[in-house]
């Protein structure tokens, strides 16, 4: 601290103050640059995704989603587990109960309307407040804040996808009379399941994300969401049936592949070599599987690579 004493002009009193010495000194640690803060990005996206860090509010709604579909995968395991106890070994199995090929096909609309609803919360704060310029001041591009989000949403909504069905399989192989040889007859069930739900990860990530990016307003992403994945499903089915009927060809295979809920889950079954029950009156499963996985990443791979051209030029 130290005391000063300022002229003023001719014929003014002298000021006098105080000038205190608050220790401001430079950073003299490591500069970590680009990879930090990218990082830095990537799990602030987890904790909003989540809820973490905040009021219980807003945990409420993403772990509410994530309880329902653990509960899905979690009854399934039971009622198959029953079976196997109570009717005999690999019972569940002959009369076809549902399993992994059939769990995102039951689930799928709970999954989606989750990601409707937590997709906004990675992109539209941060724009409505103003938040992702003062991220673009510092050794980060547009890119980078982008992929971060993308990740970050990808790795709930894969943990998501992934949880229920982990669920099930536990809950089918300590059904079985001998754990070890199921899990040796049916171990091909296991990279199947976690592709299928990469699949499902990266489609609705890339969907959600890319809607949110065009308004502030969380809701109005949601609704817009939930409305894509659920209207289609009525509209689509209806449509694609009446023109099976009236008119011979593959328009309503085609009208069919507009179903949004329904084209990660053709994939799902390809994956497994098994219909589900909810493509299992789908038009579009008539066509060849390189059809549907291309219409696949073109619904996956064009949404994210249009989010990203978005926000690439970015500037504070």
């Amino acid at each position: 601290m130290t005391d000063v004493t300022a002229v003023g002009p001719a014929g003014s009193e002298e000021l006098e103050g105080t000038v205190f010495d608050i220790g401001y000194q430079s950073y003299v640690g490591p500069r970590e640059g680009r990879s930090r803060a990218r990082w830095a990005v990537y799990k602030d996206g987890l904790r909003s995704a989540l809820g973490l860090g905040r009021g219980p509010r807003a945990k409420v709604i993403p772990w509410f989603f994530i309880t329902i579909l653990g509960v899905i995968g979690l009854v399934m395991a039971l009622i198959a587990g029953a079976v196997n106890t109570y009717v005999g070994p690999n019972a569940a199995e002959v009369l076809d109960l549902p399993s992994h090929s059939d769990y995102y096909g039951i689930a799928s609309i709970v999954f989606f309307v989750f990601a409707a609803v937590g997709g906004p919360e990675m992109l539209c704060p941060d724009r409505r407040d103003g938040v992702i310029n003062l991220y673009l001041v510092r050794p980060l591009t547009g890119s980078d804040y982008i992929s971060a989000r993308w990740l970050a949403f990808f790795t709930v909504m894969l943990s998501v996808a992934w949880l229920p069905q982990l669920l099930l399989l536990a809950g089918l192989t300590l059904s079985d009379a001998n754990p070890g040889d199921y899990l040796l007859e049916n171990w091909l069930d296991i990279p199947r399941l976690l592709t299928a739900g990469l699949a499902m990860a990266a489609y609705t990530t890339s969907l959600a994300l890319f809607a949110a990016s065009f308004t502030t307003r969380r809701a109005y992403a949601s609704v817009f969401l939930v409305g894509m994945f659920v209207i289609t499903t009525p509209f689509t089915t209806g449509l694609a049936s009446q023109l099976a009927e009236d008119y011979e060809g593959t328009a309503g295979a085609w009208v069919s592949m507009f179903n949004l809920s329904n084209i990660p889950v053709h994939v799902n079954d390809l994956i497994f070599g098994e219909v589900s029950l909810i493509t299992s009156v789908a038009p579009a499963g008539e066509f060849s599987g390189w059809i549907l996985i291309g219409w696949y990443l073109l619904w996956t791979l064009v949404p994210a690579g249009l989010l990203w051209m978005r926000y690439r030029k970015l500037t504070p």
